[in-house]
């Protein structure tokens, strides 16, 4: 099982998202649980037909509870927590009370076969610097009751990002992994961001992602009501 959690901004439903489908493209069966209470902007569970096309079951509230911001925890993530022929990915909240839903879940959570990755962008003010984003891993760890196995290096500024910029929020993150005694995993960046980093020396691997997440003011009025949208470029 692997846990992607941080703040809002962070870019840890993108990059679930990416995740969930890449492995399904390689021929895992996956699951996906969206259990991020905390904002309603970037709702994985509005990705339902892009899931479906993958052949990836979803675990979020539905019908009239689909866009709640309510802590509703579908009955079937504890049965899919035991569950193990299937790969599940769950998108948690990064604060106190995203983490607490997963506190919820910590008497079944299989804690030897599970990576809880926390998903980091410093041009964000939840986490302006290594020593904010250190008491964040404190904060989810007490809280979400697991550890945080790995960091995620994704300082971005949506279409303003520039190479200096993630490569300034990369140089924070591995100051954070150094405090927090987690290591850094991998840094995420735009596919043509990729390219032109390319050829600087990082001590982790450069994962390019996809735009699947679409924030609502990048909506069409007629869409802005009905949550946010997804896309697969």
């Amino acid at each position: 099982m692997t846990v992607f959690v941080g703040h809002f901004g962070s870019g840890k439903t993108e990059i679930a998202l990416n995740g969930a489908l890449d492995l399904a493209a390689a021929g895992s069966r996956v699951t996906f649980a969206d259990l991020d209470v905390v904002k309603p902007y970037f709702r994985s569970r509005s990705a339902r037909a892009i899931l479906a096309d993958a052949g990836i079951d979803l675990l979020a509230p539905t019908g009239a509870n689909v866009h709640a911001d309510l802590p509703i925890i579908v009955p079937q993530i504890r049965s899919h927590l035991r569950d193990e022929s299937s790969r599940l990915i769950m998108d948690v909240g990064g604060d106190g009370v995203g983490a607490r839903v997963l506190g919820s879940l910590s008497d079944v959570i299989p804690f030897d076969d599970t990576d809880c990755l926390l998903v980091l962008n410093f041009r964000r003010p939840s986490t302006p610097d290594p020593e904010r984003a250190v008491a964040m891993v404190r904060e989810i760890e007490a809280v979400g009751r697991v550890p945080v196995s790995g960091l995620i290096s994704n300082t971005h500024l949506m279409d303003e990002t520039t190479p200096e910029v993630v490569l300034d929020g990369y140089h924070q993150a591995l100051e954070t992994a150094r405090l927090a005694e987690a290591p850094l995993v991998a840094m995420t960046v735009s596919a043509d961001l990729a390219a032109v980093l390319a050829a600087e020396k990082l001590e982790c691997p450069v994962v390019p992602l996809r735009r699947i997440v679409k924030p609502p003011f990048a909506q069409s009025p007629e869409l802005r009501t009905t949550g946010p949208l997804f896309v697969v470029n």
